[in-house]
């Protein structure tokens, strides 16, 4: 047996996010923590489903690590990221002399895994010459080396993930329809970024922890005028763009670079947005909602940014990346009064104290 000494096929229990920031507080994640509670302990073979990002190999790491295989290998193999001709190798192995160049016997993942659990992510990529052959093992338990003449046997729990539509690719004879059934045993369909902003506190928090350990450095927390930001956006990339996000924080140590790249992109949305409209001539009601929806949603932005630096207006400009004169145009149209009529008492000792240029 490997030892785990000497590889890195066996799950760190320190690796994994919590419970809480894995599934989060979102009702359609909660559905899928509890399939997950009721899947773990069994063997059943479990596609999870999911755009870019969404987190599919986390959650796989944790239905490994909760079942009965938590001790064994947990081996990841992505059917998108090696070429075809080298993917039956890498999954598979091969004997020595198999093809020019095979010096040696090559263990194949599934030997590796033998025991424990196989992630294949991407499966919707996988070749389907491949495909007829893993189809093979997990009927049978069985597989052959490349160059082999004999079949050997493997008892592994097969975990897949994909973000294609694996039904299309049915019909369109890319994907086998019988290792279809034998991988959807159990679904699982996660929820991209957009559908659960409630979870981007409890997930920026967990990136900053999680990338301030990796880089070596602290970081402050996100201010609230940030976060606002980050919930306005709607993270096509899902956590994995979220993820950078916070690294580009924390490297370039401070949160105003970040709030005003921010603040670009959701301008930027909202123009492409309004793009869409004008192609629908007949639809004014709904453009005029959309232009003030995105009209509330930068006032308030810029007015929470202003209070949480006392209402200094330079600065103020400075973190959401806009020209003083932009901004004070903005705030009066918003009916901000101008400094001079400013006069509640938090604002008149702000003042004193120098916080208002």
């Amino acid at each position: 047996m490997t030892s785990k000494l000497n590889c890195n096929f066996y799950c760190d229990p320190r690796d994994l996010a919590e419970e809480s920031v894995l599934f989060g507080a979102s009702s359609a994640m909660q559905e899928v923590r509890d399939q997950v509670e009721r899947i773990c302990s069994s063997n059943l073979p479990v596609l999870i489903r999911g755009e870019s990002g969404t987190g599919k190999e986390l959650i796989a790491r944790y239905i490994h690590f909760r079942s009965p295989l938590r001790d064994a290998a947990f081996v990841k193999l992505n059917c998108a990221a090696i070429p075809s001709q080298l993917l039956e190798s890498e999954l598979l192995g091969y004997e020595k002399g198999a093809f020019t160049g095979a010096h040696d016997v090559k263990r194949g993942l599934v030997e590796i895994a033998d025991g424990g659990t196989l992630f294949l992510d991407e499966i919707g990529d996988m070749e389907f010459s491949l495909q007829t052959k893993l189809l093979h093992l997990l009927q049978d338990g069985q597989y052959t080396r490349i160059g082999g003449r004999e079949d050997r046997r493997a008892s592994v729990r097969v975990l897949s993930a994909t973000n294609c539509d694996l039904e299309s690719a049915i019909e369109a004879r890319r994907f086998r329809q019988d290792l279809f059934y034998r991988i959807d045993v159990v679904s699982l369909h996660l929820a991209p970024l957009r559908e659960r902003k409630e979870d981007i506190p409890t997930l920026t928090q967990f990136f900053l922890e999680k990338l301030s350990r990796k880089f070596g450095r602290t970081a402050p927390p996100l201010k609230p005028t940030v976060l606002h930001l980050l919930a306005q956006w709607d993270w096509p990339g899902n956590m994995r763009e979220l993820e950078n996000w916070v690294a580009r924080y924390i490297i370039l140590g401070a949160d105003h670079a970040v709030a005003a790249e921010l603040h670009r992109h959701v301008l930027v949305a909202q123009e492409s947005l309004d793009r869409s409209l004008d192609n629908f001539p007949n639809t004014p009601h709904l453009k005029e909602a959309s232009r003030r929806a995105a009209v509330a949603t930068e006032r308030a932005v810029i007015l929470k940014t202003l209070q949480a630096n006392n209402w200094n207006r330079k600065k103020t400009a400075l973190e959401l990346g806009m020209s003083y004169r932009s901004l004070l145009y903005k705030l009066r149209d918003a009916g901000v009064p101008p400094r001079r009529r400013l006069k509640t008492p938090a604002m008149i000792a702000a003042k004193k104290r120098g916080a208002y240029k």
